[in-house]
């Protein structure tokens, strides 16, 4: 059986959008910031700012998201920024290009070797770390919020509404599903293995123990999703989906707010495609603010 997120009832403004609205709005600002590839900071704490008050309005509790928040800051802050502290890629050229002071650097070494390195950490590479983890987390902040706080059975339906095939709609529908279908499996699995005496909360050995404590999940955790897979199939199968166009029970309308949030998405891309191709606003650069703050720490 698949299960849903924490999703419930919130008398929120938020929950009362349109579920294509928020998913438009959220497609608009990734490209926003992707395609004409801003790196401003001031046009990206200003989206970030609205992003904020958006999941704020969301009103979801910080119990429901405390893990997946977790999960979160250790991918963006350890493996995005110290990838942009350390190598300044995944941006513009003008990162590594850019005359920089170094500030200091870092020595890596190969370990069992003689053969190591110094890899110098600029000001240039600083500041495209900070403003990577932010355009990272404005996306975040826009996407989280949404399957806490939509209705689980309106996936489906609106993507049906964007103009999606029936197909690739219901495979949306059950995406959303998989991933706390799986977590619900695999905390199933966990529990009866406790029940049976298997250690797994005083390791000693730290995080490498830990990790080898759970491979023996991997098989009856997977065995179970394939397993719930094929019944989903057999379903579907008895059902003949995919002969024919088939019919949605939910209806979706547009209210004023929806146009309001829609029309705001679309002139947010707009601006930025303007900014940067017609006024040559937009590229990456270092504010003098921040050079003469860290060198003088």
């Amino acid at each position: 059986m698949l299960v849903t997120w924490k999703y419930r009832p919130r008398n929120t403004f938020i929950q009362s959008l349109d579920p294509r609205t928020r998913l438009i709005f959220m497609f608009s600002i990734i490209l926003a910031l992707t395609i004409p590839e801003i790196w401003d900071y001031r046009l990206i704490l200003a989206i970030f700012a609205i992003a904020l008050t958006l999941y704020l309005m969301a009103r979801i509790e910080w119990k429901d998201v405390r893990r997946i928040w977790l999960f979160i800051f250790i991918l963006v802050f350890f493996i995005v920024g110290l990838n942009g502290l350390l190598s300044g890629r995944g941006g513009p050229s003008s990162v590594t290009n850019l005359p920089s002071p170094i500030i200091f650097n870092v020595p890596i070494k190969i370990p069992f070797t003689d053969i190591g390195w110094d890899v110098p950490i600029t000001v240039s590479k600083a500041w495209f770390a900070i403003t990577q983890v932010t355009r990272m987390m404005t996306m975040t902040l826009l996407a989280l919020p949404i399957p806490y706080t939509t209705d689980p059975n309106v996936f489906g339906t609106a993507f049906k509404r964007m103009g999606a095939g029936d197909k690739f709609a219901f495979t949306m529908d059950l995406a959303f599903r998989f991933l706390p279908t799986f977590a619900r499996d695999f905390i199933i699995t966990m529990d009866a293995q406790r029940a049976r005496g298997y250690e797994m909360d005083k390791l000693k050995g730290g995080i490498p123990e830990r990790l080898r404590k759970l491979s023996p999940f991997i098989i009856p955790v997977v065995m179970q999703s394939t397993v719930t897979g094929e019944e989903v199939i057999d379903a579907m199968d008895l059902r003949a989906f995919g002969t024919k166009p088939r019919t949605w029970l939910k209806v979706l309308t547009y209210a004023p707010r929806d146009y309001v949030i829609l029309g705001l998405g679309v002139a947010i891309f707009i601006a930025c495609c303007t900014l940067k191709w017609g006024f040559g606003i937009g590229g990456y650069f270092v504010p003098d603010f921040f050079s003469n703050w860290i060198l003088g720490l």
